[in-house]
């Protein structure tokens, strides 16, 4: 097995397709990572060949879209699924807990059935394309080519021709910017005059899923619209828990800020409220008190939503009056559950 080791520096001008090139040609093995202001991408190579690519610009939204088309071919990938693997997944990306968090998310989805090992490939490669798309518009940067042994350690599901993806890429590119291809051009030929990155990476939101066997929404009193205030510093946890609730039954109040929280709740007056214990300038505990004081608040159901679930944690909720306790991370029939067990 050839190994290939580039020094990394910083460069004035960078040719992403060369550069492949040279570590196509030279069978490398390793993890070519670039970064450029404050972006970065880990391209990573087996004898030559492509076995993951990704890009730090919104990393989870870019997989879930690609699973969302998966799963027009795949019903088990379904929006509670997607959600869940982001409520398990991200939050340790963002925090840096976990390397490579968006590939060990693919691992997961593997390990429980969710999807195939080929449907894994497929993913995986059209993630590479998209990804590369970005990177191949690079003029400047900084890269390193290096092994990497906990990428060693993980499973791999494919080692893709990355001659070829590359210049699937570029025919996407030049379609876009209807530039023809060059006459006699050789293989993995860079094209010039390219827009900026960030026109190649657009964000897109999570679709609303169609969640209408919910388990014990028998409970739920028909044609009834219930408010539920959902209060958590962390934005992915208040994007899976809108996603979980069915917007058809349920209208979900988000709240980021603890400190704000009070005021947001009197005025949305909800049915029920999720609050996350671990926040900053307010804990949970702290605020699930402040509202129990409120004459308004004092008979509405408080969830407490957290990853402790130590004896001494569920004591301090049951003194501030909580009426639940909901662990992290939580699947949507477990929020379901819970939610159902307080509405009248």
């Amino acid at each position: 097995m050839n190994t290939t080791h580039l020094s990394g520096y910083l460069l004035q001008k960078l040719h992403p397709v060369s550069l492949l090139a040279q570590l196509t040609k030279r069978h490398a093995t390793g993890c070519l990572r670039v970064s450029a202001q404050t972006d970065t991408w880990s391209i990573h190579l087996e004898n030559g060949k492509l076995t993951y690519a990704t890009y730090s610009e919104s990393l989870f939204d870019r997989l879930d879209n690609h699973l969302q088309r998966l799963s027009q071919k795949n019903t088990t990938v379904e929006s509670a699924t997607r959600s869940q693997m982001r409520l398990m997944f991200e939050a340790k990306n963002q925090n840096q807990s976990m390397l490579y968090a968006d590939y060990q998310a693919i691992c997961w989805l593997i390990k429980h059935k969710h999807i195939t090992p080929n449907q894994a490939e497929t993913l995986i490669s059209e993630l590479g394309k998209e990804v590369l798309a970005t990177f191949l518009v690079l003029t400047a940067g900084n890269y390193e080519f290096s092994l990497d042994n906990t990428w060693d350690e993980l499973p791999k599901f494919c080692h893709l021709d990355l001659q070829s993806l590359v210049e699937s890429c570029q025919k996407q590119l030049r379609n876009r910017l209807n530039i023809q291809p060059e006459v006699n051009s050789s293989p993995l030929v860079r094209i010039g005059n390219t827009p900026n990155i960030q026109q190649f990476s657009p964000a897109r939101k999570l679709e609303n899923p169609d969640n209408s066997n919910y388990p014990n929404s028998q409970q739920l009193v028909k044609n009834r619209l219930y408010t539920i205030a959902c209060i958590d510093d962390s934005q992915t946890v208040l994007n899976s828990i809108k996603i979980f609730l069915d917007d058809s039954k349920f209208s979900v109040v988000t709240i980021n800020d603890p400190v704000k929280a009070l005021m947001q709740i009197l005025r949305s007056k909800p049915d029920l409220i999720l609050l996350d214990v671990t926040m900053p300038n307010l804990d949970g505990y702290e605020l699930c008190s402040l509202l129990r004081k409120h004459s308004g608040l004092k008979d509405t159901p408080i969830i407490m939503v957290t990853g402790r679930t130590g004896f001494i944690d569920k004591a301090k909720a049951k003194m501030v009056r909580s009426s639940g306790y909901l662990t992290k991370p939580f699947t949507q029939q477990e929020l379901l559950k819970m939610v159902s067990k307080y509405m009248n």
